[in-house]
């Protein structure tokens, strides 16, 4: 809808990951780094962990397609829900395409040695990537470990990369996980963009793989505004920005500003008045309280339209002072229109208040 508008040749904002659209900011350089290095050591564990939405999901995609173009590399992965060890030990061996019906723990565990060992010997690496590990049991965990203890001549036959969320840090710090933790070679955690310039490079980078050609214009402090809502969270800020463009199309705007940003928060906030969108970690939290969360939505509206002021006041204040360098005889008339902008912005704060 919007991408023929503005001439785009895609729709940038995805919810889904896609790892053409992967930007490589600086928290995930070093996360991309660590797996790396964690990679070549060939053995034992990796960790990443991130808050919801920080792109976890879109870095593994990129890993595990990049690791599939190995020839000497085997590479599955699985993404887990709550189960029982069983069902995980299960799971791994309809990964690697192997036989489990009707066959007890011990069986399956003795067909996926050899599986790893008959590829050990070929001169082939194994790799595993788990997602979403915060839904498991500390026993299913355990298994996984039993899994990283698979050897021949003391090599390590399988590695196993951790893909979970900020909780499984608390998880892992439990006693009973000790032997496991002490496998975990290297590890990292995903945060949300921390600047403005990062969301603003982000937001570019993905518009520009749809062909983006400046249409339309944002302005620095709509992206400000975009970065301060969306706490710097690429799932959220794709959410927003989607619909920004969306709001953009309907009104024919070619250039987004802070308003533009300020009205499509309060477009959201009146869809569900009773969810409050600027949740701790991105998520999205039942308020319980609809009146308290439409307050807030309107008080940023309000911070939204208080700083345009500013801005129109400043530009009066610089017109002023040209104007009375090149057009004496014109002062009146600019002090007039500073007297208006002074007497909108105090009815504006009346209203607020």
């Amino acid at each position: 809808m919007y991408e023929d508008f503005y001439g785009f040749d895609g729709k940038p904002f995805h919810l889904n990951p896609e790892p053409r659209f992967f930007f490589e900011s600086q928290g995930h350089s070093r996360a991309l780094a660590y797996l790396h290095y964690g990679i070549e050591q060939g053995e034992g564990f990796v960790v990443m962990t991130g808050d919801v939405g920080t792109g976890k999901t879109t870095l593994a995609r990129m890993l595990y397609e990049e690791l599939q173009r190995s020839r000497d590399m085997l590479v599955v992965q699985i993404s887990v829900t709550e189960c029982t060890a069983n069902e995980l030990l299960q799971m791994v061996s309809d990964a690697f395409g192997l036989e489990h019906e009707r066959r007890t723990k011990a069986s399956v565990l003795r067909r996926l040695f050899e599986f790893l060992r008959t590829r050990y010997q070929a001169g082939k690496r194994t790799l595993l990537l788990v997602d979403e590990v915060q839904n498991l049991p500390p026993s299913a965990l355990e298994t996984l470990r039993a899994l990283s203890n698979l050897q021949v001549d003391d090599k390590a036959l399988i590695q196993i990369i951790l893909l979970g969320q900020a909780e499984f840090r608390h998880t892992l710090n439990a006693d009973t996980l000790q032997q496991l933790r002490q496998r975990v070679v290297a590890s990292c955690h995903l945060w949300p963009l921390t600047e403005t310039a990062e969301t603003r490079a982000y937001i570019e980078h993905r518009l520009r793989r749809v062909g983006w050609n400046r249409d339309p214009v944002i302005t620095d402090a709509a992206y400000e505004a975009i970065h301060e809502f969306t706490s710097g969270t690429p799932r959220r800020i794709n959410t927003f920005c989607d619909r920004l463009l969306l709001f953009g199309f309907l009104e024919e705007c070619h250039t987004i500003t802070e308003e533009t940003v300020a009205a499509v928060i309060e477009e959201i906030s009146s869809d569900f008045p009773g969810v409050s969108p600027a949740t701790e970690g991105g998520g999205t939290r039942f308020s319980g309280d609809a009146d308290a969360d439409r307050v807030a939505h309107l008080e940023a509206r309000v911070r939204a339209l208080e700083s345009a002021l500013e801005r129109i006041r400043t530009g009066l204040d610089d017109a002023l002072v040209s104007g009375r360098r090149s057009n004496p005889e014109g002062d009146r008339e600019v002090t007039e229109m500073h007297t208006d902008s002074f007497e909108l912005e105090q009815k504006g704060r009346r209203n607020s208040g």
